[in-house]
C-alpha cells in the first residue's frame, strides 16, 4: 500500500486506540513517515475514525493487513506478542515493534505531540500579543528588512503589513535618518558598538502620507536559527509632546494675550544682559501701564477688558522687533526687552510708536473708546548693569511718567528716587 514514488517510510498501525490515535495524529503531517493503514478489529476505535477521514485504509484483520501493506513498518501497539511474531514472520523481524519498545515510542510520541502543541500554544500566544499590542512591533533582519509588522504599526504609519514586508524598513524614516540607517545597522553588527540598541530614545518617524511625527524607539537583538534579528517596540508621542508644549507654553506664556509672562521675561533679560554685556551692546529695559483701562474696564466690563488687552498684545508687537521681548506682567502693565539700541533717541523712538498705537481708538462689542500708556525706561549700562536694578528704575521711572501727565516716556533719574 506505499505511495508510488514516495521517499518517506510507509507505518502500519496495529491498534487503533488512544496510541495509534497519538501516532496517526503526529504522522499526519509528517515528511519522514506516513501511515500506509490501521488495524483494528473495532472499527469505531479512534485511530480507525481519524484514518478513514485521512483516506488511510482500515483493516479488521492484521493478517491481511500485513501482507497488504509490505514493506513497512509496524508498530503493534496491542501489548499482544502473537501479533509481533505475525508480523515477524510476514514483514521480517527487523520491522515489527512492540511490546516495551513500542510503548516507549507511544511515549515518545505522546510527549513529542504535547511539546508540539505546548510550542504551537506559546506561538499563537506570542502572536496574540503582537497583534493586540498598543504599540507597535517591527522585526527586521540584519539587512534592514521588515519582517514583521503588527497591525498597532499599521495604524500608525499608515501602511500595511503587506506592504512593508520584505522592504528596507528605512522607508519608514525620513532623511537624513533614511540614509544613514543601512550605515548604522552594519556598523552596529561590526563593532558591536550600540547607538539605538537598547537605548529608548525620541525619533522622528514618516507616515506613509509623507509627513513626519515623533515616536519613541526601544531596539533590542535577538539571533535566531543562525540569523540576526532586531526588535523595535515604537510608541507615537505626538500627543504627549503636543501636552508638553502647551504645559510649557502656559508656564511661560500669558493665558489671555499669548504675551510671554514675567517668568519668560526674566529669561530674556538675562540672556540679552549677557549677550549685550559680551559685545559692548546696549539694551533698554521698559514698562508700560495702560492709561485708562480701570475707565473701560468698569464701564464696558470685564469681558470687553479682556478684548482690549488681547488688542493692546497686538499692536505693542507690531510696535518692536522680531529680535525684541514684550511681556504682560500682569493687569493692565506691560515690560520689554529692546536689544542692541544705539541711544536714548533710539529708545524713545520706539516708546513714542508703542504710545502712539495705543492712543488709536478700540472698538470692542461695538463700542468705541481710547486709552493711553506710560512708559519708563532705564538703559544697559549707562543706568545699571544688573538686571534687578535695571527692572527697578524702568518701573520708577513709569510711574514717574504717570506721575507727570500720563501718556508719555520718562527715563530713569536719580531724582526719581523717594530718597
Amino acid at each position: 500500500m506505499a505511495r508510488q514514488g514516495d521517499q518517506s517510510q510507509p507505518v502500519l498501525i496495529i491498534g487503533g486506540g488512544r496510541g495509534g490515535l497519538e501516532f496517526v495524529t503526529l504522522l499526519e503531517d509528517e515528511a519522514l513517515f506516513h501511515v500506509v493503514g490501521v488495524v483494528d478489529p473495532n472499527p469505531d476505535a479512534p485511530a480507525c475514525s481519524l484514518a478513514e477521514k485521512l483516506n488511510i485504509p482500515v483493516f479488521a484483520d492484521t493478517e491481511k493487513a500485513l501482507n497488504a501493506c509490505k514493506p513497512c513498518t509496524a508498530f503493534n501497539l496491542t501489548h499482544d506478542e502473537a501479533v509481533s511474531e505475525l508480523a515477524a514472520g510476514i514483514i521480517g523481524p527487523c520491522s515489527i515493534i512492540g511490546g516495551y519498545e513500542a510503548h516507549l515510542i507511544w511515549k515518545m510520541v505522546t510527549q513529542a505531540k504535547e511539546a508540539r502543541d505546548e510550542l504551537e500554544k506559546n506561538q499563537l500566544l506570542t502572536e496574540a500579543i503582537v497583534s493586540h499590542a498598543m504599540e507597535g512591533i517591527i522585526l527586521i533582519n540584519a539587512q534592514g528588512v521588515i519582517k514583521t509588522f503588527n497591525p498597532a504599526a499599521e495604524k500608525m504609519f499608515g501602511y500595511t503589513s503587506a506592504a512593508v514586508v520584505g522592504k528596507n524598513i528605512s522607508m519608514l524614516m525620513p532623511e537624513p535618518d533614511k540614509s544613514a540607517h543601512d550605515g548604522y545597522l552594519q556598523r552596529y553588527l561590526e563593532t558591536n558598538l550600540a547607538r539605538v540598541v537598547g537605548i529608548e530614545r525620541e525619533v522622528t518617524a514618516q507616515h506613509k502620507d509623507g509627513g513626519t511625527f515623533p515616536v519613541s524607539l526601544s531596539v533590542s537583538d535577538m539571533v535566531s536559527g543562525g540569523e540576526h534579528f532586531f526588535v523595535g517596540i515604537v510608541g507615537d508621542i505626538s500627543e504627549r509632546k503636543k501636552n508638553e508644549e502647551e504645559i510649557r507654553r502656559l508656564a511661560h506664556y500669558d493665558a489671555l494675550t499669548g504675551l510671554a509672562n514675567r517668568t519668560l521675561f526674566f529669561d530674556h533679560v538675562k540672556t540679552a544682559l549677557a549677550q549685550a554685556k559680551r559685545h559692548g551692546h546696549k539694551l533698554a529695559i521698559l514698562f508700560l501701564d495702560l492709561d485708562g483701562f480701570k475707565g473701560v474696564n468698569d464701564t464696558l466690563g470685564h469681558v470687553a477688558g479682556d478684548l482690549l488687552l488681547k488688542e493692546v498684545a497686538v499692536r505693542l508687537l507690531k510696535s518692536i522687533r522680531e529680535s525684541d521681548t514684550v511681556a504682560r506682567f500682569g493687569g493692565d502693565e506691560f515690560a520689554f526687552v529692546l536689544n542692541d539700541v544705539k541711544s536714548q533717541e533710539n529708545v524713545a523712538a520706539i516708546a513714542g510708536k508703542m504710545i502712539a498705537l495705543l492712543s488709536q481708538p478700540y472698538v470692542l462689542n461695538g463700542e468705541q473708546c481710547t486709552i493711553g500708556g506710560s512708559v519708563g525706561a532705564a538703559i544697559y549700562p549707562d543706568d545699571h548693569a544688573d538686571m534687578d536694578s535695571l527692572i527697578h528704575q524702568a518701573d520708577t521711572a513709569m510711574y514717574a511718567a504717570k506721575n507727570g501727565g500720563k501718556n508719555h516716556c520718562r527715563f530713569y533719574e536719580k531724582s526719581m528716587e523717594p530718597y
